[in-house]
């Protein structure tokens, strides 16, 4: 693994950590995890193999992503208060994310290595898949799966705990006369 990828990484563990305190869900909250997996996307994912079982991997990689990130959002606390939508990672949906990344690094580290890399080459012969790439595309959109429903969920549920708080009438002081 290149610095780069280990950056990319802890870049993304961090940004959760830091949702670990409340705060407000801002256009910063939602662009900054995109910018980064977008970033990651656009060095890495060069291509999409789809020759052999190529193509069912990354979909298979994806959906766990999808529902590892579905996962997250719903387990991140939403709340209006102050006028303001905030949110909170709470450490269920923060381990939820270690746990994500930690397998896209392992994995990352051990096929690197050469009996990883044996394993996995004997892996990918056995079930059909055709290119290193098809690896690399599967980790790209599995993090950016998760990146994209984890904030979308995070979004709808703003979304929609702002509309309750507009229609929930908010508790006025008796008036004395």
């Amino acid at each position: 693994m290149t610095l780069t990828e280990w950056f990319i990484d802890i870049a993304l563990v961090l940004v959760v950590f830091r949702q670990l305190r409340e705060e407000k869900l801002t256009v910063r909250t939602i662009l900054l995890p995109l910018a980064i997996v977008g970033w990651a996307a656009s060095q890495y994912l060069h291509a999409i193999p789809t020759a052999g079982n190529d193509l069912a991997l990354a979909l298979a990689f994806a959906g766990t992503g999808a529902a590892f990130g579905l996962a997250g959002g719903l387990l991140t606390r939403v709340r209006h208060a102050e006028g303001h939508v905030r949110i909170r990672a709470t450490p269920s949906a923060a381990a939820l994310w270690v746990l994500s990344m930690g397998f896209r690094l392992g994995f990352a580290v051990w096929s690197s290595h050469a009996s990883g890399g044996a394993h996995l080459a004997r892996f990918s012969a056995d079930h059909d898949i055709t290119t290193a790439q098809a690896w690399v595309v599967a980790l790209i959109l599995m993090a950016f799966a998760e990146v994209v429903f984890r904030l979308g969920t995070i979004v709808a549920r703003a979304r929609r705990t702002t509309l309750r708080a507009r229609t929930i009438p908010t508790p006025q002081s008796p008036t004395y006369a």
